[in-house]
């Protein structure tokens, strides 16, 4: 079945940097595009980045663009986000996504809390 794990969260400072990684199984990695979103408590789940299957093409949300960075290593089945600059309002949980065959697939989700 289809699993995605992430890590890599945790509690930075204003200005800092955490690189979330997402790794994938069940599916044939290499064949998905991949997304990354985020959710604050009482808010709808956003999408943060997005990135083709051969890692040539990606898209960003406005509040990401120029700071955040998605990536991916297809031999290792994982998907990145390079998060520099980060602000408290980039707090949130986030979680890597991955659609197939009409299902939306979810990971656990990571937890980023950005303050001083």
């Amino acid at each position: 079945q289809v699993q995605l794990v992430e890590s890599g969260g945790g509690l930075v400072q204003p200005g800092g940097s955490l690189r979330l990684s997402c790794a994938a199984s069940g599916f044939t990695f290499r064949t998905y595009a991949m997304s990354w979103y985020r959710q604050v408590p009482g808010k709808e789940r956003e999408l943060v980045a997005r990135i083709d299957s051969a890692g040539g093409w990606s898209d960003y949300a406005y509040s990401a663009k120029g700071r955040f960075t998605i990536s991916r290593d297809n031999a290792k089945n994982t998907v990145y986000l390079q998060m520099n600059s980060l602000k408290p309002g980039d707090t949130a949980v986030y979680y890597c996504n991955v659609y197939i065959l009409g299902a939306d697939y979810w990971g656990q989700g990571t937890q980023v809390t950005v303050s001083s």
